[in-house]
């Protein structure tokens, strides 16, 4: 098993999270192992969302939990975008950003010195 955490609940996370749930079998099948949501991070509540039971407000909970091993950024921006993509990768964890402005201000300068051959950005 795959543990992920999407950090950030808006349209593009949200998006990520339905296509996992709705492709699942396809992707796992795929990817020859069973990819599972474990967290989502965002600052609001989702009442009555299937999420509301994976949210956590916190990001330290994503950061301390070993078995999380891709992070999916889709929170736009560049802060807090930027330092919880860095503890990610400094933790050893995979990501993957839809952040254009994240990529385009601190880009491969700022990550090429984090990525472990196991581990990089996408």
């Amino acid at each position: 098993m795959i543990n992920i955490a999407v950090m950030g609940y808006g349209t593009v996370g949200s998006g990520v999270v339905e296509v996992i749930r709705t492709n699942g079998s396809l992707i796992n099948e795929r990817v020859q192992d069973e990819i599972y949501v474990k967290y989502v991070l965002d600052l609001r509540d989702f009442p009555g969302d299937p999420v509301e039971e994976i949210l956590t407000h916190d990001f330290d909970t994503i950061l301390n939990y070993p078995e999380v091993a891709i992070v999916v950024e889709t929170m736009g921006g560049i802060e807090p975008a930027y330092t919880f993509v860095k503890k990610c990768l400094e933790a050893g964890k995979s990501v993957a950003t839809s952040n254009k402005a994240l990529v385009a201000k601190h880009g491969a300068v700022s990550y090429t010195h984090l990525t472990l051959p196991t581990k990089r950005i996408v």
